[in-house]
């Protein structure tokens, strides 16, 4: 039995390159959708699409968002409230990145890159995991990257805030097991997308296919056994 089936998931960043492949891979395994991200055109897009590949008629719905803006998350939770009845699966896959010395970082960087990969996640997990407790079953699925278990140069605010989602998803597997919530982090290395290309010491040609991404995050989520891995690293084959 597919434990996916008709649940109703949330997914942030969904018209990246890699939201919009998790979004197809969950509507596959018939997820209603509820789909954000800040462009509106390309929210647009991204539903043209599913619907093509909306054999079941699942529920797909978005709506912008400016997830720097706390504001604009409270009103968005509100939308989401208005179409599903409650959050089964929770995927926080919106982020940015940003390569700068700490010599030239501003704290507005700072405040920017956690808004964005710590503090939204944060709000999220916070209002949906209160579903999850209530109907004895979840999961919360958070991207965090391989730079949530290292550093490198230039790299102090992304890493900072990248160590900052693994604790929250350690904190919050251990918080909500208790109530068949599974909570996990999910760190691939550099992916093949548009943010992928922002990082310049790296060979873009070896970066991670966001399809084989999309399908181990539906895979974790599909799987439904005694065995859990809460944190799961996805790393590149090194040939050389």
């Amino acid at each position: 039995m597919n434990v996916l089936n008709n649940k109703n998931c949330f997914i942030t960043g969904a018209s990246g390159g890699l939201g919009r492949e998790i979004a197809k891979e969950f509507l596959m395994n018939n997820c209603n959708l509820f789909l954000t991200a800040q462009n509106e055109q390309k929210l647009k897009k991204l539903k043209s699409e599913l619907d093509r590949i909306n054999t079941r008629n699942c529920k797909i719905f978005y709506s912008t968002c400016d997830i720097t803006n706390q504001q604009q998350i409270k009103n968005l939770i509100k939308v989401v409230r208005q179409n599903f009845s409650h959050v089964d699966i929770m995927i926080n896959c919106a982020g940015i990145f940003q390569s700068k010395p700490i010599s030239q970082t501003t704290m507005d960087d700072f405040d920017k890159m956690f808004a964005v990969n710590v503090r939204a996640p944060f709000v999220f997990c916070k209002e949906f995991s209160i579903d999850m407790i209530k109907w004895k079953w979840g999961r919360i699925i958070n991207i965090g990257s391989s730079s949530s278990y290292s550093g490198f140069k230039n790299g102090s605010i992304y890493c900072s805030s990248k160590h900052a989602i693994l604790g929250l998803s350690r904190s919050l597997f251990a918080e909500l097991k208790e109530f068949n919530i599974r909570a996990y982090s999910i760190s691939p290395g550099s992916i093949k997308t548009k943010m992928g290309r922002l990082s310049k010491d790296q060979d873009y040609e070896t970066f991670l296919d966001p399809k084989e991404v999309a399908k181990y995050v539906e895979f974790v989520a599909r799987f439904d056994g005694e065995l859990i891995s809460e944190e799961v690293r996805l790393n590149r084959i090194n040939l050389q």
